[in-house]
């Protein structure tokens, strides 16, 4: 009966959260979180070691044939340890679409046993309470046995395991309490960095800046030396937002029921203000404004152009120059974003985790998280997925596989420029931070996304008013999300 109820509940929110406008990854989420805090993990109640047992595990996510082909190599892998486990997935399409049909499954009681997944994915399933706890898999020191009784490995994590991820990536599966359950492990992650013209930047003295005085300073100049272009595309107006919310450790959003928006402050509206001066005087733009990833300014030849851009790691293949003759017209450069203080650096991080749903049969939810420990854990898979998708490993150890150095070690601006955007990121690991995830996470994005580009273009008389009223009609509309 309690499972129906939830699943009933589940329906009726899925209704009001996806009836509201999407964020641009498409999540929307955006329903009341569970009333209850949690202050320690939520446990996992009938933690079992896989036993050897013929079971089936299925599995969605987003990869295409060649990332698939990859999968496919480490699930023989996998199966030389574990031969009674069947993996079967499935490319259901981009991550909207994975979580779109989770979430009808889910009313049905027919959900995969593995998913691609992002935050707010994991907080919309678990109106349902239907993703599995992982704390007590990841601590669990339960003997995992093939079928002859031989012991393989440890159910759980090892310490030096826990230690390779990185701190960042790993962060993110406690995002969605006050306790620290954790929800997800990361499977490949990117970030964003500062893409720049070098051949351009080595022909005029320039410097590559550090900060955001240092930037603003910067495309005032570029624009004396070409006055017909954008000196920077930043190509995520929410990522910029909550970003500087970060760097300033000015609030954003929380976890804590009856707080979770707290946007609306004077230091976010300072920023706002700052950078609507920066796009009414020509240095910047964004994707929305531009029509378009920056990256296609930023890589045109002719016509309008930039010289700098901000956009993920994960495309950089994107940022780089189509050659002619195969030469190409300039080098890309790669550098950390801009940053408020420079000894406290903050960048995002983005890029699909792997969650586990609940299942009656205890085996198959055991065999699941082997599997997903095995992707995330193992460095082989971990360095050739990356080298494969551009994506970031979410592990340190990756460093020690012979091939993976090669590719970093060959890391250019021209035909190796993911090698570089990956080498650069993961350099600058320590960055790395992750927003509160919960039933409005979604809208707060989409909503603060949105607010920047209103307050860059909407002509005005009084800069303050209009900015300070905006600020209130997103936080009006976050807040009616929630009735």
């Amino acid at each position: 009966m309690k499972k129906f109820i939830a699943i009933v509940l589940f329906m009726t929110l899925c209704l009001a959260a996806f009836s509201l406008v999407s964020c641009d990854r498409k999540q929307a989420t955006n329903v009341a979180p569970p009333e209850e805090e949690q202050s320690t993990p939520k446990e996992y109640e009938y933690v079992q070691a896989y036993d050897g047992s013929e079971v089936t595990i299925t599995f969605y996510h987003t990869m295409n044939k060649t990332y698939q082909g990859v999968l496919d190599k480490y699930i023989a892998k996998f199966n030389e340890i574990y031969p009674n486990i069947t993996i079967e997935h499935s490319q259901v399409g981009g991550y909207d679409e994975v979580r779109d049909q989770i979430k009808t499954e889910l009313t049905a009681d027919n959900q995969p046993n593995i998913a691609y997944c992002y935050p707010d994915h994991v907080a919309l399933y678990n109106v349902a309470e239907a993703v599995v706890p992982l704390n007590s898999f990841i601590d669990s020191t339960l003997e995992v046995k093939d079928k002859d009784g031989n012991v393989i490995e440890i159910l759980g994590l090892t310490e030096e395991q826990k230690a390779d991820f990185v701190e960042g990536f790993y962060a993110e599966g406690a995002v969605f309490d006050k306790g620290g359950t954790m929800y997800t492990l990361p499977m490949s992650k990117s970030t964003e960095v500062l893409y720049y013209n070098k051949t351009f930047f080595e022909k005029h003295g320039l410097e590559v800046p550090k900060t955001w005085d240092e930037m603003e300073a910067l495309c005032k100049k570029i624009l004396t030396i070409d006055k017909d272009c954008i000196p920077l595309g930043y190509d995520s107006e929410a990522n910029w937002f909550i970003t500087m919310c970060e760097q300033y450790n000015s609030p954003y959003t929380s976890n804590e029921k009856g707080k979770y928006f707290l946007f609306n402050n004077d230091t976010n509206k300072a920023f706002v203000k700052e950078f609507r001066d920066w796009y009414q005087k020509g240095y910047v733009t964004t994707q929305e404004l531009y029509g378009g990833y920056t990256s296609g300014l930023f890589t045109a030849t002719t016509g309008k152009n930039s010289y700098m851009s901000i956009g993920s790691t994960g495309g950089a293949m994107h940022q780089a120059p189509t050659p002619v003759d195969g030469v190409y017209p300039f080098e890309v450069g790669i550098a950390p974003i801009p940053q408020v203080d420079p000894e406290n650096p903050k960048a995002i991080s983005q890029g699909p985790s792997l969650c586990i749903f609940e299942n009656e049969n205890k085996q198959e939810v055991a065999a699941s998280w082997l599997f997903v420990k095995f992707l995330t854990t193992n460095k082989a898979f971990q360095a050739e997925f990356s080298m494969t998708s551009g994506y970031m490993p979410v592990i340190k150890s990756v460093s020690d596989v012979p091939a993976y150095k090669n590719y970093l070690d060959g890391a250019n601006g021209t035909s190796k420029i993911t090698a570089l955007a990956v080498k650069i990121g993961l350099e600058n690991s320590d960055y790395y931070f992750v927003s509160p995830a919960f039933n409005g996470s979604s809208m707060a994005r989409d909503t603060v996304g949105n607010l920047m580009q209103y307050c860059f273009v909407q002509p005005t008389d009084n800069v303050d008013a209009l900015i300070s009223d905006a600020f209130k009609q997103a936080m009006t509309a976050c807040n009616n999300s929630l009735k």
